[in-house]
């Protein structure tokens, strides 16, 4: 069956053929803009916030259940070949607080698909009790764990971004479900800032918004989205109040929320490009058709 952008077009086409003019192709423009901006909204949102783990457990759960999968993790967090889950406690000490980890961790040494890049200087799990350095990260009067013992923190930025792949390799991939919990994101900012987390497309298009829910300090929050209209996620991006971590014990200022993260949770990835059509594609698609309209009028009143 094809696509109903396509047969849009051919209708379209059909039209204008049979002397149904400009007016016809503009009918059929903004039925197609529509369905591009219905497709782009196929984003379910799975959001809860409290003071502690009992609090966001459920929706946690839903959104699981909602990805697919078992209950009993496989190798590199692979649960039935269906969603795979982050919980950092697996990651060694040699790439924990102070060192940091690397941002292809969980897709070479625990291969599940996932990268990590920021603008900053890297990223922070903190480290278990009994170490060196104090844990959670030297603020435990702002954090706690959803599961323990470790949490994740970007360093020296408030941006994070995450891309997918086939694990263990470098082929480019894309998943259809995404989500985070978050520590700390408070229900007053004083500079009004929110903990955002964005889905983007194989071409880069942004197709799922939302802020993360704000509790009181040292509360969980949990956010995730699950594409039910074939939209493929290549990346996201997590952005928190202007405030991160330098090192154990030292923010970059105290003028803003301070957030991190815990368990993430992402269906399996998989190369699959998006089957919707994107804004800018259809865009050029009704560019072409216009123009091959006005061409033909040109031509037939010479």
């Amino acid at each position: 069956m094809r696509p109903r952008f396509i047969r849009v077009l051919e209708e379209a086409s059909c039209t204008t053929s049979q002397g149904g003019g400009l007016a016809a192709v503009a009918l059929s423009a903004l039925l197609m803009l529509s369905v591009a901006e219905t497709a782009n909204a196929g984003i379910v949102a799975y959001e809860a916030a409290g003071a502690d783990p009992a609090s966001i457990t459920a929706m946690r759960d839903d959104f699981r259940a909602a990805v697919g999968g078992g209950t009993t993790a496989g190798a590199n967090g692979s649960f039935g070949g269906l969603r795979r889950e982050i919980n950092w406690d697996g990651v060694p000490g040699s790439q924990s607080d102070p060192a940091l980890m690397a941002g292809d961790f969980f897709n070479t040494t625990s291969p599940r698909g996932a990268k990590f890049s920021t603008p900053g200087t890297g990223f922070l799990v903190s480290s278990n009790a009994g170490l060196a350095s104090p844990v959670l990260f030297g603020f435990p009067g702002d954090l706690q764990t959803f599961s323990a013992q470790k949490l994740f923190a970007s360093v020296g930025s408030n941006v994070m971004d995450i891309t997918f792949f086939l694990p263990g390799t470098e082929t480019s991939a894309t998943t259809s479900a995404f989500g985070a919990i978050f520590v700390d994101a408070e229900r007053n900012d004083p500079n009004g800032d929110f903990t955002r987390m964005e889905f983007f497309s194989p071409a880069n298009t942004l197709i799922f918004s939302r802020n993360v829910l704000a509790v009181d300090n040292q509360g969980l929050s949990f956010l995730g989205g699950v594409a039910t209209a074939g939209e493929r996620i290549a990346r996201v991006r997590i952005t928190t109040p202007a405030n991160f971590l330098l090192s154990n014990g030292v923010r970059d200022n105290e003028d803003h929320d301070f957030v991190v993260l815990d368990d993430m949770i992402f269906a399996e990835t998989a190369v699959v490009l998006s089957n919707v059509a994107e804004p800018g594609t259809v865009g050029l698609m009704l560019a072409g058709v216009l123009a091959g309209v006005a061409g033909g009028r040109a031509r037939r009143r010479r």
